[in-house]
């Protein structure tokens, strides 16, 4: 088994760095929706088209993620991620420069396989770098880009492609990218494993390839119009690619994914219950949009900045996160986070035109803070039983469901929406206007009570060794 120096550096510069990284990322990830028009009038071709260039990069994501822990392993923390942040910054200098969608979704691609290395590892180089008593300060300052990113990006999208250029929301990159880069050559330790493992490429191929087909297969359901035999179909091979990789990590004497953490119970519930959490928050900035443009009928810049209450809440509650960590415990936390998801989710479901803007700002305040004490519970939790020599196991695991998770978000949404006007017409309402996201809101809502379900689940005395005993309760791990 890999052993790994734990080197001497300072964890709040590391995870700074790294969530500046995330944030690129996850906002380049979301931020090309809103600017779809703009950019299919320039490249002279159907707005619809412009879909391939969004599905380049997630599929990338989904391809490359899962060998990002082995690429760090064989040539070091440091020089994985510099390499991936130039190759980002690049590339998204390059999709600003592009002139037809050919060249545009080439550089997508480029850009997923950057991103995909980049969020892994960075996130491996701080976990390393970071005490378990430190670990939950530490996820803190990673978490935020997640969160921030996706509620962000409409309006920051919005304002750039109306106002200035669509170029801009890849420009925008290319400073934060050299600064990042510089930055990340001076203060990333250059942590490697001291025995060389070589990659296991039949659990690469499977994994890949099933990961690609499953998150294609997602996306094909998000943009409409697609035959529903051809999104089947490739779902089928994802699931049996996937079903086929499963197999051989199991019996593999060194897996590209250690399916063996799945015994550690914390690291267990987190990974299934957190990704019904993802897929129900990751839904949201897909679905509320639409029904502000479509059913409000509000320009996507109106659209956009609506959601901003979200962000607010996102970031107003970070503060207080660590401290209700170590009043609660995480498994109170994850139960009640998950239950006000849910909560605020079935509440999105009033909203159609006349509503109080008032009390719509209100709800989505909630749903903010909600969805940023969960996320930042699930994503410290996960790796608190994990033993220092698996944590880069753990983290490319992690870093794989997550991203499956994400994309299941979205395409559970639209599945959802597509469901609402049938099971409006099932339940005698008139299944248009407002009424399919009605539905579509509920059928989000259960998935993430399915979460604060599982959440239940975990002991009482789950992460202690992150937040020590709680105040006046006797628990000590």
């Amino acid at each position: 088994m890999s052993r790994f120096v734990r080197p001497a550096r300072s964890w709040r510069a590391l995870a700074l760095l790294v969530a500046s990284a995330f944030f690129m990322e996850n906002l380049d990830g979301t931020i090309v929706v809103t600017a779809t028009q703009r950019m299919a009038r320039s490249f002279r071709v159907p707005a619809a088209d412009l879909n391939v260039t969004i599905a380049a990069y997630l599929l990338a994501l989904g391809i490359f993620i899962p060998v990002s822990g082995w690429v760090a392993d064989r040539f070091g923390a440091r020089r994985t991620f510099a390499t991936a942040i130039a190759v980002f910054t690049v590339s998204s200098a390059l999709c600003a420069a592009t002139s037809s969608l050919d060249q545009l979704t080439a550089m997508r691609v480029a850009q997923g396989l950057g991103g995909a290395m980049m969020v892994p590892v960075g996130r491996l180089v701080v976990l390393r770098a970071t005490t378990k008593s430190d670990l939950i300060n530490a996820i803190a300052y990673l978490t935020w880009p997640a969160l921030a990113a996706p509620i962000i990006a409409p309006a920051v999208g919005g304002a750039l492609t109306t106002y200035a250029s669509w170029r801009w929301i890849f420009i925008v990159n290319i400073p934060l990218g050299v600064a990042a880069f510089a930055v990340a050559l001076r203060i990333v330790p250059d942590v490697r494993a001291t025995e060389r493992v070589a990659l296991d490429w039949a659990g690469f191929a499977l994994t890949a390839t099933g990961l690609a087909a499953l998150v294609g297969g997602l996306e094909l359901i998000t943009y409409g119009g697609t035959a529903w035999v051809v999104i089947a179909v490739t779902l089928c091979v994802g699931a049996v690619l996937l079903g086929g990789s499963v197999f051989h990590l199991c019996r593999s004497a060194h897996p590209l994914l250690d399916l063996r953490l799945f015994r550690i119970p914390t690291f267990r519930v987190t990974n299934s219950g957190g990704s019904c959490f993802r897929m129900a928050i990751g839904a949201a900035p897909f679905l509320l949009p639409l029904l502000f443009q479509e059913v409000f009928g509000w320009n996507p810049f109106e659209a956009g900045l609506i959601v901003v209450p979200i962000f607010v809440g996102n970031i107003g509650v970070k503060p207080f996160t660590t401290w209700l960590l170590r009043r609660f415990g995480f498994r109170t936390v994850l139960v009640t986070a998950g239950s006000a998801v849910a909560t605020t989710l079935g509440l999105c479901a009033a909203f159609r035109p006349g509503f109080p803007l008032a009390i719509t700002v209100v709800i989505l305040f909630a749903s903010g803070i909600s969805r940023s004490i969960g996320f930042t519970a699930y994503n410290t939790i996960v790796f608190a039983d994990v033993p220092a020599d698996e944590i880069g196991n753990a983290n490319t695991l992690t870093s794989t469901v997550q991203q499956l998770s994400t994309g299941l978000g979205v395409a559970a949404g639209a599945l959802a929406l597509h469901a609402g006007a049938p099971i409006g017409r099932l339940l005698g309402v008139a299944g248009r206007g407002a009424e399919p996201f009605t539905v579509a809101f509920v059928l989000i809502a259960l998935l993430a009570l399915v979460a604060a379900v599982e959440s239940a689940w975990l002991p009482g005395h789950a992460g202690l060794v992150l937040t020590g005993p709680r105040p006046g309760t006797g628990d000590r791990g």
